[in-house]
Parts: structure tokens; sequence; C-alpha cells
């Protein structure tokens, strides 16, 4: 298959140190990922005040609800981008690539529209106070408005991983990091715009990595190439797409969703409580980032070793991949909790934000170790082809069980945010088991979606 070499076929070679190689790159740009957020608290914390902290972190469950259903269907295209690529059959690369690219199109639009439109609603969903409501409108306003970066950087980077190229969509991620946060503080201290200033610190950024990935894209001689004047959308290939990334957009969406009730759930207990849980928040979702970013290696690795037929060396990789994220997060864990306090001042002075987000912090990240168990195992699932499953399990422990048990017990505990502090955990726990039980029970090794005359079906 012709290359230049930045793309890596994971069906040969070290498992290890295949997996490490190609998930690496993909940590570190998870990490600058994060950063966007990260810094536009960490700015709005200690520029503006815990009001706009408070702000920016309740938007999250908002955005991530309507990202998420898209990044579900970019899912999609990455597992059988991969799958095609490991069975070496370039017609149907090309295919699957230029109905990505198409697909993004329309997703950008529709994520602004609804974005904008249902922004008010959500935000009164979650019960937001009134000293906090007015700053995250109009951070949610911008940053839907310029959604159409954000959507065609995630879909181009996730065709680059599916090839096995996690280093250039890191490259493109350390760069508009970078430019991310000289504009936060550019918008904020200097242009004195608040929330607003590192809302379009945000969205210009994210337009600059849609656009650094989009060339890489269409200057490679892969059959991953896109040619803008031959862009087309394959009707068989759509349905593919879709039949692999809808169950795990619908998952990814409502989760997303279900976390603004947990959100008013916390809103309830004040704008301090909020300002500590938004800081936790964004250090626990760095600190979730080494297992994600192995368990999105383990959806590259299975998805272009069964594309090949090598089971074998698929479930090695599973193995190994759950081994890793569970080394790396536990060189985390260690720092997180003796050091908690002082990660939560990073993003405010605050007393009772400290107190809050410190307690959050060691409560909650010994049980990071029964999320590596989910997310690896989803991942691997994921990679076969088999995203039903992830989905329905997903909803039932993080939807369904975890919002019957916030609403026991925040009946039955009124005025005491311990229980509350639970709610994640138990929700990756319950999952965690079910995972494992499918993954040990079912015969997820045997799918593989393919395309044979012009008819989507599913090879066992």
């Amino acid at each position: 298959m012709a290359n230049k070499g930045k793309d890596k076929d994971l069906t040969k070679g070290s498992i290890l140190g295949g997996l490490i190689e190609f998930s690496v790159p993909l940590l570190l740009g998870l990490i600058f990922q994060q950063l966007y957020n990260t810094v536009d608290t960490l700015v709005v914390g200690n520029f503006v005040g815990k009001e706009a902290l408070a702000a920016v972190g309740s938007t999250t469950p908002i955005i991530n609800t309507l990202i998420g259903i898209f990044t579900g269907f970019s899912m999609g295209a990455n597992v059988i981008v991969s799958q095609y690529y490991g069975a070496n059959d370039e017609k149907s690369v090309h295919d699957a690539v230029h109905t990505s690219i198409i697909m993004s199109f329309f997703f950008s639009i529709i994520i602004t529209v609804i974005g904008i439109a249902s922004a008010p609603i959500m935000l009164n969903l979650m019960d937001t106070p009134d000293d906090v409501i007015h700053e995250a409108s109009v951070y949610l306003e911008i940053y839907f408005a310029g959604a159409t970066g954000l959507v065609f950087y995630n879909m181009g980077s996730g065709i680059l991983r599916a090839v096995g190229d996690s280093k250039r969509p890191l490259y493109f991620l350390i760069f508009s990091a970078v430019a991310n946060t000289v504009l936060d503080l550019v918008f904020v201290i200097n242009f004195k715009m608040g929330v607003a200033g590192v809302a379009w610190a945000t969205v210009i950024s994210q337009v600059l990595s849609a656009i650094l990935v989009l060339i890489v894209l269409s200057r490679t001689s892969g059959p991953y190439r896109i040619y803008w004047n031959k862009l087309k959308l394959n009707k068989p290939m759509l349905e593919s797409i879709i039949k692999i990334g809808l169950p795990s957009s619908v998952q990814q969406g409502i989760t997303a969703f279900s976390n603004v009730f947990v959100q008013g759930y916390i809103n309830k207990f004040g704008s301090a409580f909020m300002a500590g849980y938004s800081a936790y928040g964004k250090i626990d979702a760095i600190a979730l980032l080494p297992m994600q970013a192995i368990a999105m290696g383990c959806t590259t690795f299975v998805g272009q070793n069964i594309g090949a037929g090598k089971i074998k060396r698929a479930k090695k990789g599973i193995n190994i991949s759950l081994i890793l994220s569970m080394v790396f997060t536990v060189i985390l864990l260690i720092p997180l909790i003796i050091f908690a306090e002082q990660a939560i001042m990073l993003f405010n002075s605050e007393p009772d934000v400290i107190y809050y987000g410190t307690l959050y912090m060691r409560f909650v990240s010994p049980f990071y170790l029964l999320s590596c168990i989910n997310q690896v195992y989803a991942g691997a699932l994921r990679g076969s082809g088999d995203t039903r499953a992830p989905m329905i399990i997903m909803l039932s422990s993080f939807v369904a069980f975890r919002q019957i048990y916030l609403y026991v017990v925040s009946n039955i505990f009124r005025d005491n945010f311990y229980p509350i502090l639970f709610a994640y955990p138990a929700g990756w726990l319950v999952c965690s088991i079910l995972l494992v039980i499918y993954y040990h029970k079912s015969n997820w090794e045997h799918k593989r979606i393919i395309i044979k005359n012009n008819n989507v079906t599913e090879e066992n």
C-alpha cells in the first residue's frame, strides 16, 4: 500500500512496542487537546473570578453532548478505514475517507444550529445559578458558532489515526494549544474580554488545527488522500459508517446529556461547590487521558488486525493495552492524591473552592482503575466492529444506573454532598463488570463490517 512512512501497519512487529509507539502520540495529543478548556478555566479562574470559572466549567456537559454525538460517527469512520487499511483494500479506504469528509460538512452545520438554539434550555435544565448563567451562555454561543473547526479536526485526525499515523495530529494539536494559550491571555488580560475572550481563543485555535490536518490529507500519497474535486458520497459506505458509528454516537451523546443532570445536582450546592468541582473536573480529565489514549490505540490495533484476520494478535493487544493503562494510571494517582490541594489552587485560591475541589479529587481518583477496564474493553469491541454492546452497557451504567443512584441519594441525603461524590465511581464499577462478562462470553472477535456488491454486510 502506497505511503510515505507516516502511517503504521499494526498487524506486524512487536505488539507492546507498536501499541506504545502509536499510543504515546495519542496521549500527548489528548493532553494538548484538553489544554484548550483547561487553559480557559485557568485564565478566567485567576483573572476574572470564581463565577467565570464556574460558568466555563459548567458548559462541559452541554458541549460534550453535541460533540459526543458527532464523535461517535467519527469513531465509525475510524473503524471502517482501519479495517480496510488492514485488509489492503485501497478503493474502500478512498471511498470511506471521502464519504467521511462530506459527512463532516453536514455535521458542522447541524452542531452549530442545534448548539446555539439549545444552549439556554440546557443551562436551565442544570439549574445554573443566576450569577453564572449569563457568562455560560456567552461561552456556548461563541463555541458552537465556531464548531466547524473541531468537527473537521476530529474527523481528519481520526482518519490519520486509522492508518497508524498518530504523530501529525499531535503536532497540529501542540501548535493550536499554544495558539489558544497565547490568545486566551491576550483577549482576557489585554482586551478584558472575559469569558467571551477564552471562547474566541478556543474557536480560532480549533480552526487552525482543522486547516493543518486537511492540508496533510490533501497532500499525502496514500490511499486516504482527499481529492476535493472528486468528493462523492458512497451510499453503501455511508451505511457502513452509520452502522458502526450510530451506537457509539447514541452512547456518547446520551451519556454526555445525562451529565447535564449530574451537573444539576452539583449546582444545587452553590457557585463555590461548582467552582471546586469544575477545577477538579479539569484535573480529572487529564488524569483519564492515558487510559483513553491506550483505548484509542487499542481500537485501531484491533481494527487493523481483525481486518487482516489476525484474531490471536488482536486479543494479545487487548490484554497488553489493559496492563499498560493500569500501570500509567497508578503512576498518575500517587502525586494526584498527595498534591490535590496544590493542584486545585492552580485554578482558584479561594478557601472554599480549594476545599471542595480537593475533597472531590481525593475521594474519586482511586477509582480510576475501574475506568481503565471499561475504556480498554469498549475500545477493543468497537475496533472489531461491535459497537452495539458497548453502547447498551455504557448507557445502562453511565445513564440509567447513575441517574437512579443520584435521584435516590439526593432525596435521602438532601443536604449532604458526600453521596453525590460516589456517582461516577459507582457507574464505572457497574460498567466494568458488565463489559468483562460480555467480552469473555460473546463472539466479538468474529465480526467484521464489509461491503460486497454495494451491500453492507457483517462477516462472521
